[in-house]
């Protein structure tokens, strides 16, 4: 019997070779062949023009329904994302959301876990603490706002809120956008021991950002935890192994791709599919973090 279905679900994500989007999309990969579905990937590489791009190719290919890890939240950017109900096809967002668009996103809470990460670094004695993310933005960080509905904006928001409950001032210039690459890394790492206070932890959104990042401290002689406080947002097998093991917000991603997927697949199938359970990160606590070198030493 002919369905006027493809049995293909589109899939597109920022960076399939992050480690993230890799374990999610082993997540809706399973549910999929489970469920008689076979997936269409492509990678928009963070950029809008390139997830527009995958929409319009995915849609020529005739999918029953796309799971987007979208580029933009902002509404007016993404009307590429409309045109997908429009045409009658499902539609789900993952790790982001977007303003004023009727659709499911399944996300992870990050405000809460975000905030219980500073407040560990801040009762060690850290002040100066610098998160680093791959986001892309056109100016420097100013508020949470700047980035949409993301975990960035999570993440930045619960470590203001961390700062705010033990009183001391945060400072938005230790937020640094835009680390794509190994190049933008190490000239971010470079700016920030330029200052006459360089950071004393740092924060990585996520493995590939923390890899780099770990590569350029360890070639300027700093020891973690001795000289320099590192926490990482996911959790890898290689982040236990190494020396010392480090400090993770660990997510449950797989879990997050497969719920997009059965979610998704269901909708394409009309059947009802209950409530969007909850996905809540979680502090894993293991030896990167240390008080300052400069409150040891009594500087």
């Amino acid at each position: 019997m002919n369905t006027g279905r493809s049995n293909t679900i589109g899939v597109i994500v920022g960076d399939i070779e992050n480690p993230h989007f890799g374990l999610a999309l082993r997540g809706m990969a399973d549910v999929a062949r489970t469920a008689g579905y076979h997936l269409l990937l492509s990678n928009s590489d963070e950029k809008l023009q390139a997830e527009q791009d995958a929409v319009r190719v995915m849609l020529e290919k005739r999918v029953d329904g796309i799971i987007v890890a979208p580029c933009c939240s902002e509404h007016r950017h993404n009307s590429h994302l409309t045109q997908v109900l429009e045409e009658g096809r499902a539609l789900k967002l993952f790790d982001r959301a977007v303003t004023d668009l009727d659709v499911e996103a399944i996300c992870c809470e990050f405000t809460e876990v975000a905030a219980e990460a500073t407040s560990q670094l801040l009762e060690a004695g850290h002040r100066r603490i610098a998160y680093i993310t791959s986001m892309a933005l056109a100016t420097d960080y100013s508020t949470p706002g700047d980035f949409g509905l993301t975990p960035v904006a999570q993440r930045v928001g619960g470590m203001m809120q961390a700062f705010s409950a033990a009183g001391v001032e945060f400072d938005p210039t230790m937020v640094k956008v835009n680390a794509l690459d190994e190049v933008e890394i190490a000239r971010i790492v470079a700016e920030l021991w330029q200052r006459p206070q360089p950071p004393t932890a740092l924060v990585a959104s996520d493995s590939v950002v923390a890899m780099w990042l770990l590569r350029e401290v360890t070639q300027r002689g700093l020891r973690i935890p001795a000289d320099l406080s590192f926490v990482m947002y996911d959790n890898f097998p290689w982040s236990e192994i190494v020396t010392p093991p480090l400090t993770v917000v660990a997510q449950p991603v797989y879990e997050m791709g497969r719920e997009a997927a059965r979610r998704l697949i269901a909708e394409i199938r009309g059947e009802a599919v209950g409530p969007m359970p909850r996905f809540d990160a979680r502090l894993m606590i293991r030896q990167s973090v240390a008080a300052p070198a400069s409150l040891i030493s009594g500087k």
